[in-house]
């Protein structure tokens, strides 16, 4: 890859990333181009040249950070196929956690409003949510199939896990480092407790 193509995938990059915020923010229809343009310090119209309009950066943020989300945490349980599963579902949940925090605190909220959405964008949010909750439901089904995890019902579990890692951000963000490590690490252990 030469360097203007990098120079310009790291601008497309950041532009999406200052996006999702954006939307998660505000929503879809509370957001617009400018306040986007304004967060990056750069004018409306060099937004476009990178995407054609509203609907086009909404769809790049929503892909971006599903997607990135989503392999990351797949990766991670692939990488982790020696562990005990209590061991792989709270690496899972404390990745999400992390990631949630440290990375994407604003953005998180572009998943769990999709009725808010435009009719072609909500259907892929739902598909990218179900993709990332795959990743925690199969380790759990797999858990209980095995005897390992106790669960009421899987699907009440992922939902407890999921509402409640949708909030770390706000309990976390606003933490001095430390604490917050120790925080997103109690919050993994306390939702890996709900399946034992």
């Amino acid at each position: 890859m030469s360097r203007v193509q990098r120079k310009r995938d790291e601008r497309v990059r950041r532009i999406v990333a200052v996006a999702a915020e954006v939307f998660g923010e505000r929503g879809y229809e509370a957001t617009t181009l400018e306040e986007v343009a304004e967060r990056l310090d750069v004018t409306k119209g060099s937004l476009y040249y990178y995407f054609a309009g509203k609907d086009e950066l909404a769809t790049a943020a929503i892909e971006t950070l599903g997607t990135d989300w989503t392999e990351r945490l797949e990766a991670l349980a692939g990488s982790l196929a020696e562990a005990s599963r209590p061991e792989r579902l709270r690496a899972l949940l404390r990745a999400h956690i992390a990631i949630a925090v440290q990375e994407y605190p604003a953005a998180l909220r572009l998943f769990l409003v999709p009725d808010s959405w435009p009719a072609a964008l909500r259907d892929r949010i739902r598909e990218l949510r179900r993709r990332h909750d795959l990743v925690f439901r199969r380790e759990i089904t797999a858990g209980v199939d095995a005897g390992e995890f106790s669960v009421v019902s899987v699907d009440a579990t992922l939902q407890a896990m999921h509402a409640t890692m949708s909030q770390a951000p706000l309990w976390c963000s606003h933490l001095a480092p430390e604490a917050r490590d120790r925080a997103m690490d109690d919050l993994a252990e306390v939702l890996s407790k709900l399946s034992r």
